[in-house]
């Protein structure tokens, strides 16, 4: 059964309001950032510093992804969310999260593209600004 552990970004972001605006590849990880619907100036950076598995989609798709039993745990208009027993991290390589795990499963929910994350490493958030200049830690 899938687990959903709402995870604290250190901002007040809601999920329908924000989307992904831009998504880097890194040496040994990612950094994707989410417009905040109540801040036009800033957005949300997740950053993971650890080699990940990625999937991006279209809220639509995500939203009719079968899985066998309820999802437990999920929060209306909540964005960030560490997974357990969901179908994405079970049927990825088990070679590849032997070698970099342990991993464990996040996902990244927006009112139009959704985020799931498989890595070893865990998210870490700040506010960087739109304009591409001063990076800040969220609020956690």
């Amino acid at each position: 059964m899938p687990r959903y552990e709402p995870l604290d970004a250190g901002v007040p972001l809601k999920a329908s309001g924000s989307d992904l605006v831009a998504f880097q590849w890194q040496i040994n990880g990612i950094s994707a950032d989410f417009s905040m619907a109540d801040d036009e100036a800033h957005l949300l950076r997740v950053s993971f510093h650890r080699p990940c598995i990625v999937r991006l989609l279209d809220e639509l798709p995500l939203s009719t992804e079968e899985d066998e039993t309820p999802k437990e745990g999920l929060v209306p208009e909540h964005f960030a969310y560490r997974l357990d027993g969901a179908r994405f991290a079970r049927h990825q390589s088990e070679a590849w999260k032997y070698v970099f795990g342990p991993v464990a499963h996040y996902q990244f929910v927006t009112g139009d593209t959704c985020m799931d994350m498989l890595s070893g490493g865990s998210p870490s958030f700040s506010i960087v600004d739109r304009a591409g200049g001063l990076s800040l830690p969220a609020q956690t």
